[in-house]
């Protein structure tokens, strides 16, 4: 079956809330747009790391034990950042486990049960919700997809993203055990930003991630089975976003646009709940900065920043409604990333460095 006859099968994306793009050309970059003039956008993620081996519960079961682990993330938004939960991220088929041989057996269906149970749990906690599951798309055309449905605050479908690449059996030759691969990349506007998805091995390719990033997208979640770190730390350092990792084993991460973990948690930790700012500047060192310092010292609690001397760089954010991070960063003297660059390559092609 060609991809046309996928899309017109399951219906348009649109009337989920989302415009299909088609996958760009591997190597289209996308161009860095920094948001440090933008006023603080705080946003409260949580994640989970939540293996779903072993026997089948049964849906409504499976179900009662997502959306707790959606109330102990709220909880723990409240007791840590005394405010509730802007993004809870699910990890890779949460709902229906692994395919076992079969994906098509094991999907369900959205309407019904789960949609039910996943808007209650969104207007409950006003929050965003990441749903991964094998989604039955057409039982008649036995047609179903390894899906991510996002939920908005008060319990509407946004929208849904359907894993582009499959893992491929080379041996059965098949793609997920009869799933059908997606063929969109949805970016869907949050009230604090860009978001967009994907689903384990997308992060093996170029291309959905450059489309993402082309699209404005600043917030990636990222349900997987992987455990990886490597992988998602490049394209969020590559593509200027944060990533989001929901997982089975391991590990559960948040990696910044510098290409960092800001916060992890590993065994026999479950629950990850961190806040992050996606009004942000990226400050390359120089003498001024001192690692940081010469912010602390203007500006006090005022800023926010997780400085690398490893890496000689840093990420800053403002905690001070009325001034942008970008404002502070000109008061002190010191160049965004973006601009050092830029002046640079300026340079070069002056002194004809560059032909």
């Amino acid at each position: 079956m060609n991809r046309r006859t996928f899309l017109a099968s399951v219906g348009s994306l649109a009337a989920l809330g989302a415009t299909p793009t088609p996958v760009p050309a591997a190597g289209r970059a996308a161009k860095v747009k920094t948001t440090s003039d933008r006023p603080p956008r705080k946003v409260i993620v949580g994640t989970v790391m939540q293996s779903f081996w072993g026997q089948y519960p049964g849906l409504h079961n499976r179900l009662e034990q997502l959306v707790g682990i959606v109330d102990q993330m709220a909880a723990q938004a409240k007791t840590k950042y005394n405010r509730g939960l802007d993004l809870a991220v699910l990890p890779e088929t949460a709902i229906t486990g692994e395919a076992e041989g079969d994906a098509l057996a094991r999907s369900v269906p959205f309407e019904g049960q789960v949609r039910e149970m996943f808007n209650r749990k969104a207007r409950e906690h006003s929050c965003y919700i990441v749903v991964p599951t094998y989604l039955l798309d057409s039982k008649e055309k036995k047609l179903c997809s390894n899906a991510a449905v996002l939920i908005g605050r008060t319990g509407e479908v946004m929208g849904t993203y359907r894993k582009i690449h499959l893992v491929v059996s080379l041996e059965r030759g098949t793609m997920e055990d009869g799933s059908s691969p997606g063929d969109a990349l949805p970016v869907f506007d949050c009230d604090f930003g860009k978001l967009g998805i994907q689903i384990c091995y997308d992060i093996e390719f170029d291309d959905g991630w450059a489309e993402l990033a082309r699209r404005g997208a600043e917030l990636i979640a990222w349900p997987t089975q992987s455990p990886q770190t490597s992988q998602p730390a490049f394209r969020a350092k590559e593509h200027r976003c944060y990533i989001v990792s929901s997982t089975w084993r391991h590990n559960a991460s948040i990696f910044e646009p510098t290409g960092k973990i800001a916060a992890q948690i590993t065994p026999p930790q479950s629950v990850l709940v961190h806040e992050l700012d996606l009004s942000y500047a990226l400050l390359p060192w120089s003498s001024k900065l001192r690692n940081g310092e010469a912010f602390r010292k203007a500006y006090g609690d005022k800023v926010g920043f997780h400085y690398y001397e490893d890496e000689d760089c840093g990420i800053f954010w403002s905690n001070d409604p009325g001034t942008t991070i970008g404002e502070m960063a000109r008061a002190i003297g010191v160049l965004e990333l973006e601009d050092e660059m830029a002046r640079v390559k300026e340079f070069y092609r002056k002194a004809k460095v560059w032909r």
